[in-house]
Parts: C-alpha cells; structure tokens; sequence
C-alpha cells in the first residue's frame, strides 16, 4: 500500500509540477481558448488567451483550410456560435461603446483585431496582444454572463467602417472558454 501511494504522489508531482512551471514561467495569470469551426462545423483552427501580471492580453490564432488571403477577425459579444451563419455571436465586443477600427479615431472596439494572413496552403496564424479586454474579472472581461465569441470573416477589415470594417460573412467561430 506505501509503495502504491509513494508512486502515486510520484506521478501526481511529475504531471502537476511541470504544468505549474510552465505558468509560472509564462507569468499568465488567466488563460482561456477558442476552437474555431466554420458552418458546416469543421474545425478550422483553435485560440489561445493568456492575460499577463499586467492585465495585457496576448492572443494567438492558428487556422487551416481557410481561404488564401486576409480576414477579418474579433471578438464578438455573446459566447455562442451556433447556426450557419454565426448571428447568434452577436456584434462586435464593445462593452466601452466605441467605434470599429484600429484606424479610427473614435475606436476601436474592444473586440477589435488585426488581419489573420492565411497563406496559399491555407494556414494562418495571428498573433497580437491587446489593453482594451481582461480575462479576469471586471467591465471588459471576456468570461462575463454571456462569454464571448471569436469570429473570422471572410474578407480583410479595413479597419475604419462602422460597424464591422466591411468584413464580410463570418466563415468560423469558437467560444472563449476559461481553460
């Protein structure tokens, strides 16, 4: 029975401890994730949320089997991303009600975002950071009541119109989840 318990606690250490390394070593204080699907839900890609000691959110995008070129891509207002067409993420995150564009001097939205660039192989990564969301609690969190929605459309943002940046369709979403 010892010997049983002894390598348990063994192996508890050896999963646990590394795991809590690699946070302390990140300094993430909060993490969450997004599996992307597009409408026929497919997954096309996941997102990654890691909000740093200084309430700076980092977010990383890898896709595949999206269309070659630049696409819009935010942060929607509700964490839901059922139906073909995605309404039921909702608009543009924009707790602070400001207006789209990372251009726009009037905004951006909270939910505002960089281009994701998929390549001819139909691969894409984005990443960016962001001051204007939290993952921990608070009047921009991403994890409020109704969650939040990651949404890529199908073509660039041009960063200035109201209210989307004549994006396009939505092509793929995930739910942000704590992770």
């Amino acid at each position: 029975m010892n010997r049983a318990l002894i390598l348990l606690v063994v192996l508890a250490a050896v999963i646990v401890f590394p795991c809590c390394y690699v946070l302390a070593q990140s300094g993430a204080t909060h993490i969450a994730s997004a599996m992307l699907k597009d409408p026929n839900g497919r997954d096309v890609g996941f997102a990654r949320f890691t909000e740093d000691p200084g309430g700076l959110v980092h977010v990383n995008v890898q896709v595949n089997g999206l269309s070659p070129g630049r696409h819009g891509i935010h942060i929607h207002e509700t964490g839901n991303c059922t139906g073909p067409a995605f309404a039921a993420a909702g608009e543009h995150y924009n707790p602070i009600g400001k207006h789209h564009g990372l251009n726009n001097t009037g905004g951006p939205h909270a939910g505002d975002l960089p281009n994701l660039v998929v390549g001819g192989d139909g691969t894409g990564r984005m990443i960016a950071a962001t001051d204007r969301v939290t993952l921990s609690p608070g009047p921009t969190t991403l994890l409020g009541k109704n969650g939040t929605s990651l949404v890529i459309h199908a073509d660039p943002d041009d960063q200035m119109s109201d209210p989307s940046g004549n994006s396009g369709k939505r092509i793929a979403c995930g739910v942000i989840r704590a992770a």
